[in-house]
């Protein structure tokens, strides 16, 4: 190979790597810049956006923003769907109809669909692609396609503290109590009480604590307490992309034994 031939491949390799370079500085600036948060003028379109919170870009369709509030220190990782009502523009009424509490962690791709009554406490925590609506099509009237029917709504509410794992299903009236760890995949509907483990299609109790002890006993080491958790090294600006980018509550079919996955 003639010592020309070999300049110019390493010209040309430095150049493919400026131009990766300036593509992903771009990228980032892009991403940085088109978060929705409370000094943003998307963020003064919602009911409440509270102070420390963001709505990671690229963002999913959000809509009937003065019916949606979202509390203090909320992170809405990107392409997240939340919505109030059926299309924009239409007046909802005096109520909040989409509340999600204080320091939550949504996770990328989650849809958040609400038309009567969507509460969501404080510390819960989604992984990817949970879909959280209240509202469902009917099928009684056999003459007409179930998609053209009138829907029914009924109110969700989600407790504080819950962990929702990746592509569960909470549908129209379910009601979960304080703490509850819904396993991915789960199709949720029906009341749950405090300090359950819930799975399945549909989703039934795996495990609850009865005040005294876990029933059925948990099995193998302790779970981490949340000292310990806090304890672990996050590097600063990485560690916040994964709470943003929603790497929350993996899949679990395994008793009830929650895990996290990366990506």
């Amino acid at each position: 190979m003639s010592r020309r031939h070999s300049f110019r491949r390493e010209v040309a390799a430095q150049a493919r790597q400026g131009v990766h370079r300036a593509v992903h500085h771009v990228w980032e600036w892009v991403r940085r810049h088109g978060e929705i948060t409370p000094q943003t003028p998307g963020g003064r379109k919602f009911a409440y956006l509270g102070e420390g919170a963001c709505i990671g870009f690229p963002v999913g369709a959000i809509y009937g923003e003065p019916w949606i509030s979202i509390g203090d220190h909320t992170l809405v990782g990107t392409h997240v769907t939340i919505s109030a009502g059926f299309v924009p523009g239409l007046d909802l009424g005096p109520d909040v109809i989409v509340r999600i509490g204080r320091s939550c962690s949504i996770g990328r791709g989650t849809h958040i669909v609400g038309h009567q009554s969507i509460e969501i406490g404080d510390d819960v925590f989604t992984g990817p692609n949970v879909y959280i609506t209240d509202q469902n099509h009917t099928y009684g009237d056999l003459d007409t396609p179930i998609g053209r029917q009138w829907p029914e709504n009924n109110p969700v509410v989600i407790g504080d503290g819950c962990w929702i794992g990746t592509a569960a299903i909470i549908l129209p009236g379910t009601r979960l109590g304080r703490n509850v760890a819904v396993a991915g995949g789960a199709v949720v509907r029906g009341e749950f009480p405090d300090h359950a483990v819930i799975g399945g299609v549909p989703a039934k109790i795996l495990r609850r604590h009865d005040g005294e002890s876990w029933q059925p006993p948990l099995r193998g080491a302790p779970m981490a307490s949340l000292d310990d958790l806090t304890s672990l090294p996050m590097p600063g600006v990485d560690g916040l992309q994964i709470v943003r980018d929603g790497e929350g509550p993996a899949d679990s079919r395994d008793g009830g034994v929650l895990s996290e996955e990366a990506g």
